[in-house]
């Protein structure tokens, strides 16, 4: 096999982990905040093994350092409402949230990333509009609050999605990661008390009930492989494949997902045909879009295992 389809392989095995994180969040009982903040801190404390990032902490300049840690709070918040999106709907619903990240990347990176304004990024966003709408008018009433809240994840997707790009040639991007996930660990405990009061479709918000023996085996699963693993499997396929390659591929995170929530949970028998019809309407504006444009050779993980949606390439 040579290194550009094992390459292949290793990023498809990678999105179809991240798949798997919306099926986690539905099978773990913990409410959304507790249910983050384990996942976060698992990963941290791994990382914190790591002696490469402890030497990447050293080398870092402290304006570098507390950028990076904000990022990391917007983060923690993508994650939040990604699996409170789960929780107040389902798997397949927040997983067509998440697709969503890639327009508003392209309507708020210009903003961020100091980048040109694009026409066509601007028309993008104008042809998921009917998806959009089909997809609210295609579920439950009971859980059109779960497609509000998967919307401002998918924001906050491409707000630090965009605010890491401006710095991503500034750092080890392993090290990048452990200081936004503990960033984002350390913002989540302190703004527990505060969250029902402002998010009270969160639920339970008490950081320090203890998960069941189950949940903890999946939190591991959640944590280890479905955003450790994928990690290092993801920096392997880059080094052999190209940025818009790559892309294609992480496009079809939401599929596996969905695929998976039928599969495991059953879950289109709470969906109408008007739903996948507003799925398909998204994914294709979400797959046309590298299309439109010319591919990159190079690429980087950006966004690594601090999102659902994990490879920006630019």
């Amino acid at each position: 096999m040579t290194p550009t389809n094992k390459a292949f392989l290793q990023i498809h095995f990678c999105v179809l982990l991240w798949g798997f994180t919306a099926i986690l969040g539905k099978v773990i009982t913990l409410a959304a905040l507790p249910l983050v903040w384990w996942r976060m801190l698992m990963v941290t404390a791994a990382l914190a093994l790591v002696p490469r990032v402890w030497r990447g902490l050293r080398a870092m300049p402290r304006r570098l350092l507390w950028a990076y840690a904000g990022i990391g709070v917007l983060v923690s918040l993508h994650w939040l409402t990604f699996y409170a999106a789960i929780k107040l709907s389902n798997a397949s619903i927040g997983a067509t949230c998440i697709a969503l990240a890639t327009v508003f990347t392209a309507l708020v990176e210009p903003w961020l990333a100091r980048s040109r304004f694009s026409r066509r990024d601007f028309m993008l966003g104008v042809a998921v509009l009917p998806g959009v709408a089909l997809v609210v008018g295609g579920v439950p009433d009971g859980m059109r609050i779960g497609i509000v809240v998967g919307a401002v994840s998918a924001l906050l997707v491409a707000l630090f999605g965009s605010l890491n790009k401006r710095l991503v040639e500034h750092a080890d991007p392993l090290t990048v990661t452990a200081l936004e996930l503990g960033a984002g660990t350390l913002a989540l405990t302190l703004l527990a008390p505060v969250l029902p009061y402002v998010l009270p479709v969160l639920g339970d918000t008490n950081l320090l009930t203890l998960p069941s023996a189950r949940d903890i085996g999946w939190l591991l699963v959640l944590a280890l492989g479905c955003t450790l693993l994928p990690f290092a499997l993801s920096l392997a396929a880059l080094r052999h494949m190209s940025a818009f390659s790559a892309q294609l591929a992480v496009n079809l995170e939401p599929v596996y997902a969905i695929a998976l929530a039928i599969l495991l949970l059953g879950e289109q028998h709470e969906l109408s045909l008007q739903f996948y019809l507003g799925v398909a309407i998204i994914l294709i504006a979400v797959f046309i879009y590298p299309l439109l444009g010319k591919p990159r050779r190079g690429g980087h993980p950006e966004m690594l295992a601090t999102a659902e949606s994990k490879i920006v390439v630019d």
